[in-house]
């Protein structure tokens, strides 16, 4: 593995004149190029107008809140969707609607979006308007029955729109044609946080609050947001930025049952709530809601308003989390094998370009984990397919995910050009996608993607760099300074964690609950505390080279500065 520090390029110094040099280098490595982007004040983010279609979708939304019209948030069944139907729902009882109700399609009935049986449910209870939140975008058939049933149909999403856009009343997406809103990168619970905050001033403007009915304080939703954010693993643009750091600050002051809850059942402290809590805490939690059975679970629990009934919905989602790690040890176990016979048949031993796996017994709802799994160890694009489910017993479902430098749905399209009607139907981001298949083409669209990925798209071969900041000085290997990198946060995808390299001598080491590496590293007259997940084995060395993460780990009321070992070599 070659170690390799990232570029900072020309801005840290100009940077290291306002704030630490070590961070100077890190947030210019990461695209920064002057201190005013490290201004994550809410007052920077973009008003809500540059938002294509925002103007109608609120307007439509405040005339059915004034006429006390039945409205449904459709949400997804995800942590974002779930997060962000949330938002909808409690934003708009916040302003005073009184008929507010949410739906979310069960995965293995209805599949994603806002299909038409989809929209049958939603129809039995007479709604006035339909919100989608993280979805709709792609929702053709889903919205023009809706509008003949007399429905209108408000669309909020993020994902890539097509060229042809289904007839909603209003779209609000970021990424559809023409759009000029300063961020391509807010996740769905963002998007709807900004149609509910123009839905604020829209009213206000109909002069609708009064002593009566107080306007309620946006501000106070961005717990939700950053839940979403952070779970849908998308780009930490300044604007995304700011979001998350907002709302993890409001979740460490206090916290909304739902929440409070959450952070119990996983352990998480939330006086200094980080975006990871959120990531490995809470979103895997609120995930297996719509993995395993029905994300109203997850949803229930973010709205609920006493502790008591929180707690019993988060223990319910505890619950449904370990056995979704059940499910996936297994299928990830059954993936691998079959992965093992697909090299045995190319006879090369190399990895195909692209994986295609399908397995009878996978679960419709974890494919995407296992997929993820294949992506990250094998740098291969993975697509792993479980059956539809009885609604549609001839047809799979399948979740892809990429890897850096390949455009996933770009790929999946050239596909669908190169055969028109082989997929069903597709969507997705760079790095992540669905897709349905009838069950009889699966060979061959597992012949053609690679056929495609082979020929028309070039798949980034397999990086043996490890990339890091630099290397810190003993007197940075400190608790004072891992609370500075934690606070210079949001860290996530597209403004990655600090990591770092350096030499250390082994000082003491033992394996702890049979399944990780702990040691006590020592460099100069500096000793500290490191741990190297999944590794069950000693190191036969007295000195090791490794790319590692300064965190502070925290255990009771005690803090202290802790390694966390991403890359390990041993040098004697």
């Amino acid at each position: 593995m070659e170690f390799r520090a990232r570029d900072p390029g020309q801005h840290a110094e100009v940077l290291a004149k306002s704030i630490h040099p070590v961070l100077a280098r890190i947030f210019a490595a990461r695209g920064v190029e002057g201190t005013e982007s490290l201004d994550l004040a809410l007052s920077r983010l973009p008003r809500p107008d540059a938002l294509t279609g925002i103007g109608e979708a609120v307007r439509l939304i405040a005339d059915a809140v004034v006429a006390d019209e039945r409205i449904v948030v459709v949400g997804d069944f995800d942590a974002d969707g779930a997060s962000g139907t949330a938002l909808g729902v409690l934003a708009l009882s916040a302003m005073g609607a009184q008929q507010v109700g949410f739906l979310v399609p069960n995965r293995f009935d209805f599949g994603h979006g806002l299909s038409t049986q989809i929209v049958k449910v939603a129809a039995e209870n007479q709604p006035h308007l339909l919100i989608t939140v993280d979805h709709g975008t792609a929702s053709h058939e889903g919205v023009a029955l809706a509008r003949e049933l007399g429905i209108k149909v408000v669309v909020t999403d993020h994902h890539l729109a097509a060229e042809t856009l289904p007839n909603a009343n209003a779209i609000v997406n970021p990424n559809q044609p023409g759009c000029a809103f300063a961020s391509k990168c807010l996740a769905g619970v963002g998007v709807i946080f900004y149609v509910m905050s123009a839905l604020r001033a829209e009213l206000a403007g109909r002069d609708w609050f009064g002593a009566h009915r107080p306007m309620p304080n946006m501000a106070d939703f961005l717990d939700l947001v950053a839940i979403g954010t952070i779970s849908d693993l998308v780009p930490l643009d300044r604007i995304n930025r700011i979001l998350v750091k907002e709302g993890l600050r409001r979740i460490s002051l206090a916290p909304r049952p739902g929440v409070q809850a959450l952070l119990e059942v996983a352990k998480r402290v939330r006086e200094r709530v980080r975006a990871d809590d959120i990531g490995f805490g809470l979103a895997p939690r609120i995930n297996a809601a719509g993995r395993l059975t029905d994300m109203s679970h997850g949803i229930k629990c973010l709205l609920a308003d006493e502790i008591g009934a929180a707690r019993r919905f988060a223990e319910q989602l505890e619950a449904l989390n370990r056995r979704r790690k059940d499910i996936e040890s297994s299928m990830v176990n059954r993936a691998e094998a079959m992965l093992g016979d697909v090299k045995r048949k190319l006879g090369s031993g190399e990895m195909p370009k692209v994986i295609c796996l399908y397995d009878e017994g996978f679960s419709q709802g974890v494919v995407g984990l296992v997929a993820s799994r294949l992506a990250r160890e094998s740098a291969r694009p993975a697509i792993v397919f479980a059956d539809a489910g009885d609604t549609e017993p001839d047809y799979l479902r399948g979740s892809a995910r990429s890897v850096p430098g390949l455009h996933l749905v770009d790929l999946i399209d050239r596909v669908h050009m190169k055969r028109p009607g082989l997929i069903v139907r597709f969507g997705g981001h760079a790095m992540a996608a669905g897709l349905t298949l009838m069950r009889a083409n699966l060979a061959e669209f597992s012949t053609v993607i690679v056929e495609v990925a082979s020929t028309e798209i070039e798949v980034p071969p397999p990086s043996n760099i490890y990339l890091t900041d630099g290397a810190l000085g003993e007197d940075e290997l400190c608790l004072d300074f891992a609370r500075i990198l934690e606070d210079a946060g949001p860290w996530g995808q597209s403004f990655e964690q600090p990591t770092f390299e350096g030499e250390f001598a082994i000082r003491h080491q033992r394996v702890v609950a049979d399944a990780h590496l702990r040691m006590l590293l020592e460099t100069g007259e500096t000793l500290i505390d490191a741990i190297r997940f999944g590794q069950d084995e000693l190191v036969a060395a007295s000195r090791v080279r490794i790319g590692y993460r300064l965190v502070t780990n925290r255990w009771g009321d005690k803090e202290t500065a802790q390694l966390i070992i991403e890359h390990l070599e041993a040098l004697e």
